[in-house]
């Protein structure tokens, strides 16, 4: 399993990175996992009112939701200090793994390759401080970053070239 970190600010384009990263690998037959760190504190998956919430209330720890075209797991637990290898068990069918957000999980992580996402060229230099190893630079408009050996891709234009170089890795890990 190869596991790939999208990091960056808030509104950078994390998401849409993740979102053509995920198409692009996808298309070349790869089983994808892709796994958002949401921080907003209070958020829940569950509505309140619904059966499923209902059965947490009543004590339930894990509820599984079953419809014709999805299954849907809630565990009830404290992620805080969640371990990594746990959070990656739960993809374990998967080829890729790709993680949106969970900067401080995989800042320095060596198994994990980071894309960070840039408003500007100046958001590298503090990335390539932050992060490694970093695979690319990414975002979502023309940039170029001097400076820097590390390729900076336009995913909104060459979503492709992002994927080849996840690719890469992946084929020089299972070699």
């Amino acid at each position: 399993m190869t596991v790939v970190a999208v990091v960056g600010g808030k509104k950078t384009g994390k998401t849409t990175v993740t979102e053509n990263l995920t198409r692009e690998l996808t298309l070349r037959g790869y089983r994808v996992a892709a796994v958002k760190h949401i921080s907003e504190p209070g958020f829940t998956i569950d509505t309140e009112g619904k059966d499923t919430w209902r059965f947490a209330q009543a004590g339930a720890k894990t509820i599984i939701g079953i419809s014709p075209r999805e299954i849907a797991t809630i565990e009830k637990a404290n992620t805080e200090n969640l371990p990594f290898e746990d959070l990656l068990k739960k993809c374990r069918d998967s080829d890729v793994v790709i993680l949106e957000g969970f900067r401080k999980l995989t800042a320095k992580n060596s198994e994990v390759v980071k894309i960070a996402v840039l408003k500007s060229a100046e958001d590298a230099t503090e990335a390539e401080k932050n992060f490694s190893p970093l695979l690319a630079f990414a975002g979502l408009s023309s940039l170029v970053v001097t400076k820097s050996t590390v390729p900076y891709v336009n995913v909104l234009k060459n979503a492709e070239r992002l994927a080849g170089l996840v690719e890469k890795t992946i084929r020089e890990k299972n070699s």
